[in-house]
């Protein structure tokens, strides 16, 4: 009669719970059973673990063998508890030394040949592994996503025959490729369309820069082909590149949507189309799993005809883009994801998409043209920082043909106002409201100048406090401390684009 424990974790959104698999051998008809809140897949798992330790030309213990999964109270779902489940057998059966157990995390799914099978979600499980100096012993076939970890104490392991000699010390498991990336790589690698490709709409341009510079989100209207998509698939470009912690956040919230990782250090950009519902754009489903804004997390989330979604997924963007993050609440869990996205939104200016278009007769009519532009709330309206109405811009063709401000000389334009962010802490998008008393109040002329806006305009309180950060990211990019009447003017004419503020 013997007990052995084994290692290892289970997913509840980017959190990772240890648990313990415990094994007991004791002497009885042979079988046997797995408790600890266990669902199907967990429970499947029992042929799958004998049929690979036969094959791996281990032993199956002849007797009763009693499978714990601690804490008993946690649900565990999935395959990732075969292998553990598969060590703890063979440890309890004096195959494995219990003693080379203890410092190690053991993840993977097992076929029936002993061949060690990839897990999903398994980069952030091995992420926490590692902030308890551990060891973590995964499957071969998951190296790409433990690359980003190759700085840590990872093991690939084939098959449960070769853990089973690392254990005994006969054999060394290989680690995961190593990805170095420097600073900055993304934006010089090509991975963006650059901003000299857009030809004029100067307005516009400069209210990218604003955006980028200050952490803005920022909607664009205009008639088709005026540039919307072409501005909001550039702003990324504008955006620093992902640091080691924030990129291995971004590849753990992918890993938990099962999607491909992205670029290293690449800024996520998101394009959901609008026939996407509240679920796919805040997460979700049974088990809860991330959505859109949290895959754009420290990135873009670009929303391509805005009135076109629904008004319930519009709605439940409220929250976090106020928060930035946002809770999942299921029967069996609640979870919470990371959403701190910069929203990019655009829209026609009427169903037709030509008003106020010279070029193109609008058959809206105006009480039409209101009930589309209401699909969007005010209190939404209130979380949009920047509101730009594009034209289309008369060029000859030669003038098309000429090259914009480049991406590269438009981040080099905004250095100065980040590294000003930088030392308060936080992008001005973000600043709280004893901040901007402190950072983001106008001089005189500027103070006179929002409170007339404020009374023509029925300006809401966030709306004036949105105007002052806006007019702070201004001031930082003109190199100034103080928030003068043109930083302020300009501020305010990114709020009246479709007679709404």
């Amino acid at each position: 009669m013997q007990l052995a424990t084994v290692r290892t974790r289970i997913q509840s959104g980017l959190h990772a719970s240890p648990v313990r698999v415990e094994v007991h051998v004791s002497a009885g008809l042979p079988s046997l059973s797995i408790s600890g809140l266990v669902e199907a897949a967990v429970k499947e798992s029992r042929d799958r673990v004998c049929a690979a330790i036969r094959n791996s030309g281990l032993e199956v213990p002849d007797g009763r063998i009693i499978v714990s999964l601690a804490p008993a109270d946690l649900p565990k779902s999935g395959s990732r508890f075969d292998l553990p489940i598969a060590l703890g057998i063979l440890a309890a059966s004096g195959q494995v030394p219990t003693d080379k157990l203890a410092g190690c995390e053991f993840f993977g799914e097992l076929g029936l040949s002993g061949a060690l099978q990839s897990v999903p979600a398994l980069l952030p499980s091995a992420m926490y592994a590692l902030r308890g100096s551990c060891c973590v012993v995964v499957p071969a076939k998951c190296a790409a996503e433990m690359s980003l970890l190759s700085k840590g104490n990872v093991f690939l392991a084939d098959n449960l025959l070769d853990v089973v000699r690392f254990l005994h010390g006969a054999t060394d498991l290989p680690r995961p490729p190593s990805l170095e990336a420097a600073a900055g790589d993304a934006a010089a690698a090509g991975y963006y369309d650059d901003f000299a490709d857009v030809s004029g709409q100067h307005h516009a341009r400069r209210a990218m820069l604003i955006a980028a510079a200050g952490g803005h989100n920022i909607l664009l209207s205009g008639s088709p082909g005026t540039g919307k998509s072409m501005l909001a698939r550039r702003l990324p470009a504008l955006l620093p590149s992902l640091g080691d912690a924030e990129a291995l956040e971004s590849a753990a919230l992918y890993s938990l949507a099962g999607q491909t990782l992205p670029d290293w250090r690449r800024v996520p950009f998101r394009a959901p189309h609008h026939t996407a519902s509240s679920v796919a754009l805040v997460g979700g489903t049974a088990k809860p799993k991330p959505g859109e804004i949290s895959l754009a997390h420290r990135g873009v989330l670009f929303l391509d005809e805005l009135p076109e979604y629904s008004r319930a997924a519009l709605e439940a963007l409220r929250e976090p883009l106020e928060t930035g993050c946002i809770t999942i609440a299921r029967a069996g869990q609640s979870c919470e994801f990371p959403a701190r996205f910069q929203l990019v939104a655009a829209m026609n200016p009427c169903p037709c998409g030509y008003a106020g278009d010279p070029g193109h007769n609008c058959h809206c009519s105006p009480d039409l043209v209101r009930r589309y532009q209401s699909r969007i709330s005010g209190p939404l309206l209130d979380r949009i920082d920047l509101m730009v109405a594009l034209t289309r811009s008369p060029l000859s063709f030669a003038e098309r043909l000429e090259r914009g401000e480049t991406s590269a000389s438009m981040r080099a334009a905004i250095a100065p106002a980040r590294s000003a962010q930088n030392q308060r802490g936080c992008p001005n998008a973000r600043l709280s409201a004893e901040a901007i008393r402190e950072y983001c109040w106008p001089d005189s002329e500027g103070k006179r100048l929002l409170e007339k806006a404020a009374n023509c305009y029925g300006l809401s309180l966030r709306a004036s406090d949105r105007i002052l950060r806006v007019a702070r990211t201004i001031a930082d990019i003109n190199g100034s401390e103080t928030i003068n009447a043109p930083a302020v003017a300009e501020a305010l004419s990114f709020r009246t684009m479709i007679g709404r503020t």
